[in-house]
């Protein structure tokens, strides 16, 4: 359904350092990265799409957060949600809802929220039930 998710940002190098430690916990690989642009893409291993990408705005305008817009990326468990929350964290990300179980949207939906350097809200999700 998805072909590729933007983030505009204003500090392209602050953001790469940023989106690289959370791609990387989630086994995401950075497809390419042209600074002169500048813009950046990650995409799953052996996947062509969806990319996730960020950089300048096209129109050469600052990049402003919207109020209600949020991306979801999916975890492959737990435990990576955990991670990658601790990780943003410590890269200069801001909480805006610790990892834990969130019944309200269905009994297995475990995530977490935080906000990139420049206040985009992200959330990281895994909607799989703990295996034993």
């Amino acid at each position: 359904m998805i072909s590729h998710v933007f983030v505009g940002v204003n500090d392209f190098g602050r953001a790469l350092n940023f989106y690289s430690v959370v791609m990387s916990e989630l086994g995401h690989k950075l497809k390419f990265c042209e600074p002169d642009k500048p813009w950046a893409g990650w995409v799953a291993e052996g996947m062509p799409r969806p990319l996730f990408l960020i950089g300048k705005p096209y129109d050469g305008n600052s990049a402003e957060r919207g109020n209600g817009q949020m991306v979801a990326l999916l975890a492959p468990d737990r435990r990576s949600v955990d991670k990658v929350y601790a990780s943003a964290l410590a890269n200069s990300g801001s909480c805006e809802g610790p990892p834990g179980l969130r019944t309200h949207y269905h009994p297995d939906y475990y995530g977490a929220y935080f906000r990139d350097p420049e206040g985009n809200k992200i959330c990281v999700c895994c909607h799989d039930p703990v295996t034993q």
